[in-house]
């Protein structure tokens, strides 16, 4: 089954941000700032969607980070998706791009270009902290402009792909909340990150 979800903030739910229905270059938008836990870093700062129940499947959504005026140094316009959410918002998987690692000449920053991680307790920093690198992955997208994230998920197994590109930029074999994991599909905002967001589809494999 594929549902295409309207950018529109009444079909969400806001977890420690703030969202607003938003009109970019004349087409309808979603527009997500994270509101609370600010200087937390891979929270759960979401915009949840309403009535979903997903496990397996694949999720395209158009997202566009910028940011914001007051966004600090290390600040990358953090900007992805959360899927298998549940219900009270304290479990669930992510994917997100930093686009200014994406172009950077420094190869440390360019090797951090995405991120997957598992919320609670496995965040970048944990995975930092024990020298774990399979779950970040280069990529080539900037600031201020339109990426296409296409996930598949399968299982314990998510494939992210960016732009209709033929190989994923990151395949992660091993989700930390497991193959029975199941909930629903947002966005996920972090600081300094001005995001926007539209053509969400879900497809349901279940």
């Amino acid at each position: 089954m594929l549902k295409k979800i309207p950018a529109d903030v009444s079909e969400f739910e806001m977890v420690y941000s703030v969202a607003e229905n938003c009109k970019l270059d004349n087409e309808d938008t979603i527009r997500a700032v994270k509101k609370d836990k600010i200087m937390q870093f891979d929270e759960n700062t979401i915009v949840k969607l309403k009535d979903c129940d997903f496990h397996n499947g694949v999720i395209k959504v158009k997202m566009l980070s910028r940011l914001l005026p007051d966004a600090p140094d290390f600040a990358r316009g953090f900007i992805g998706i959360v899927y298998r959410v549940n219900e009270n918002n304290s479990e669930f998987e992510s994917f997100y791009i930093r686009p200014t690692n994406g172009m950077t000449d420094d190869p440390v920053r360019r090797a951090h270009g995405c991120q997957y991680f598992s919320y609670p307790g496995y965040t970048f920093a944990y995975f930092r902290e024990f020298g774990i690198t399979k779950y970040e992955a280069p990529i080539h997208n900037k600031l201020d402009e339109w990426v296409q994230l296409k996930a598949v998920i399968q299982d314990e197994t998510a494939s992210f792909y960016m732009n209709d590109e033929e190989e994923p930029v990151l395949t992660v074999t091993d989700m930390k909340h497991g193959k029975n994991a199941r909930g629903s599909v947002g966005y996920f905002c972090e600081i300094g990150t001005e995001a926007f967001f539209k053509d969400l589809e879900i497809e349901f494999y279940d």
